[in-house]
């Protein structure tokens, strides 16, 4: 069993982290006060070749697998997580083309997405519908040779700088089965009727994008379903495990950068004539800190794995590193937070912004509720 990472993952570490260090850190409190998008810095990120880490070589890709992936998330949020969000999060849903789209499709949308010149989001959530997908009710209608798409998705990633979403729509209402009749139908953001609405006021991370989707009878080409007719909803279960991954990458970033700084504010501040680094008290809450982000890193990349390598254990894995590394990342800004004292508590120190991004990590892609279950589901089934 070999732990080290290959010469090319630490080439790529090493390169993220200079990018991280100098175009994301000095501006990610500007970027997340005033909650904009970094169109700036996703230029630079494309001429560096940082987009489309997943896509394929053949389409423009960097062709990264999910641990290559892996690494890449944790550097981008370890230096800002609404910055990082938006760098790794820019070609979301194209999974479903890479995994199953037609070659047209892919020939179609994965190039701009990996140079840069288009952004892609995935609308699953609706305003009455978060963790239980199979309720979603967002229509697909099959009109001649067009799909007519009507209905509302929520917290929609890239929402309203997207420029083309794989929905999950009801095909087949009247398909037999709970989860059947859902498909994935591709729908670009200039089409009539498909508006955007931009939400503000989020607690964390700000910088990305998230919007309310709304579909006014949205027309298509046919050929924009993605996959098999029907199977969108098995397909959207399996996409869930290399993104539920990805999140565990998020949330190893997030602790580690929040960490980071309360390390060196540790070894800087100073309270009754020393360092405040030089208390047991604090020595005890950064030793724990570090472990605990070893231990969702090691669990991250062992889901990471699994899911390129198909493994029959990655639904588990998957939800596990998302559960464990997210209840670490929070646990770990508190303590960063705490271990700054007042400083922790206003904008001047980056910490303050680590505890608020970190939250996210325990809603998205699945609740920790949710996560939990599914641990418990799958255990019942196969085991460990």
């Amino acid at each position: 069993m070999d732990f080290e990472l290959s010469e090319e993952q630490k080439q790529l570490q090493k390169m993220l982290r200079e990018f991280a260090e100098e175009e994301i850190k000095p501006v990610a409190t500007e970027y997340d006060v005033e909650e904009k998008y970094p169109h700036e810095i996703m230029d630079k990120a494309a001429e560096n070749g940082l987009l489309g880490a997943g896509i394929p070589l053949e389409y423009g890709g960097a062709g990264y697998d999910t641990l290559d992936t892996s690494i890449m998330v944790e550097e981008m949020f370890a230096a800002d997580p609404g910055i990082g969000f938006c760098l790794t999060a820019s070609a979301f849903g194209s999974e479903a083309i890479v995994e199953y789209g037609t070659e047209e499709q892919k020939e179609e949308y994965l190039p701009p997405i990996a140079e840069g010149e288009a952004v892609m989001g995935a609308a699953i959530s609706e305003p009455d519908t978060g963790s239980d997908v199979s309720s979603v009710s967002t229509s697909a209608e099959k009109d001649g040779d067009e799909w007519v798409v009507n209905g509302n998705k929520m917290w929609i990633s890239n929402g309203t700088v997207g420029d083309y979403f794989v929905v999950l729509c009801q095909t087949d209402p009247e398909a037999e089965g709970r989860y059947n009749g859902f498909s994935q139908i591709l729908v670009e953001s200039d089409r009539d009727g498909f508006k955007a609405d931009k939400i503000t006021g989020k607690l964390g991370i700000r910088a990305s994008d998230t919007a309310e989707l709304i579909f006014d009878d949205v027309r298509v080409p046919e050929e924009n379903l993605v996959g098999t007719r029907g199977m969108g909803f098995l397909q959207q279960m399996q996409f869930f495990d290399e993104t539920r991954t990805g999140v565990a990458a998020q949330a190893v970033g997030i602790a580690r950068g929040a960490a980071e700084r309360a390390l060196e504010y540790s070894q800087q501040r100073e309270q009754f004539g020393r360092p405040i680094g030089e208390f047991q008290a604090i020595q005890h809450k950064l030793s724990e800190m570090f472990t605990d982000i070893e231990a969702a890193r090691m669990l991250t990349y062992k889901s990471a794995w699994s899911v390129s390598n198909k493994d029959e254990q990655l639904t588990t894995l998957a939800s596990m590193a998302k559960e464990y590394a997210s209840r670490v990342a929070v646990d770990v800004a508190n303590e960063a937070v705490q271990i700054h004292g007042g400083s922790g508590y206003v904008n001047d120190f980056d910490v303050e912004r680590f505890y608020r991004d970190a939250k996210i990590t325990q809603i998205y892609e699945g609740t920790t509720e949710i996560q939990k279950n599914i641990i418990a589901r799958e255990l019942q089934g196969k085991g460990f």
